[in-house]
């Protein structure tokens, strides 16, 4: 199950925070990229984009609920195509996520199969595979990379990455999609949303 919870950070551990939603804490296991971004928000309320789950063994009748949060949306739908790699699965990939998302999916996009092997838990045999299911679906991921001065207040990641994926859906290559938004994402306006971001690549495409 997919969802967003909203609660107030009371302790960060290697693997995973706890997180008060009222009179409840939630443990939420979360990768370390993850972990370095919200370290240092202890005591703090946050919103976690969250994949919920079941653990264990069907058989045996040993199931155990797990949650696992993202900062953005974005991360959270990498982390869910990560997993539908044959052979990794959630524990490999909470293991292996210690880059950054746009990190790990420019080391698909370009078939990097040695960056992707020195990532914890994940050998040759697996990035071979990473990048044969995977390098096809992580242009909008990569486009990600170079952006962290890019605050949350001109552009959400998620805008920019859905933006991405409307461009492609026009008709633009992946080369021409990211141009037209670097064009629009240097004015340092704000767009709150895709129609707006949109907008303004066409205004600029058509001004220049």
């Amino acid at each position: 199950m997919i969802t967003k919870i909203t609660g107030k950070v009371t302790s960060v551990t290697e693997a995973a925070l706890a997180l008060t939603v009222g009179a409840f804490e939630y443990e939420v296991l979360i990768p370390e990229f993850v972990r370095r971004q919200l370290q240092n928000r202890i005591g703090e309320e946050v919103a976690l984009h969250t994949i919920e789950y079941l653990e264990g063994n069907p058989q045996q009748g040993r199931l155990t609920p797990r949650i696992i949060g993202f900062s953005d949306r974005i991360e959270r739908e990498f982390f869910e195509l990560f997993c539908s790699v044959d052979g990794v699965g959630v524990r490999k990939a909470l293991r292996a996520m210690v880059r950054p998302v746009q990190e790990v999916a420019s080391l698909i996009e370009e078939q990097d199969t040695k960056g992707l092997s020195a990532l914890p838990g994940v050998g040759p045999a697996t990035a071979e595979r990473i990048v044969a299911k995977l390098r096809r679906k992580v242009p909008k991921f990569a486009l990600l990379v170079g952006r962290d001065d890019v605050g949350e207040d001109i552009a959400p990641r998620d805008v920019i990455s859905e933006t991405f994926e409307v461009l492609r859906s026009l008709g633009h290559s992946e080369s021409d999609a990211r141009k037209l938004l670097d064009a629009a994402l240097e004015e340092k306006k704000k767009y709150k949303d895709v129609e707006a971001l949109l907008q303004a690549v066409y205004q600029l495409s058509h001004s220049s």
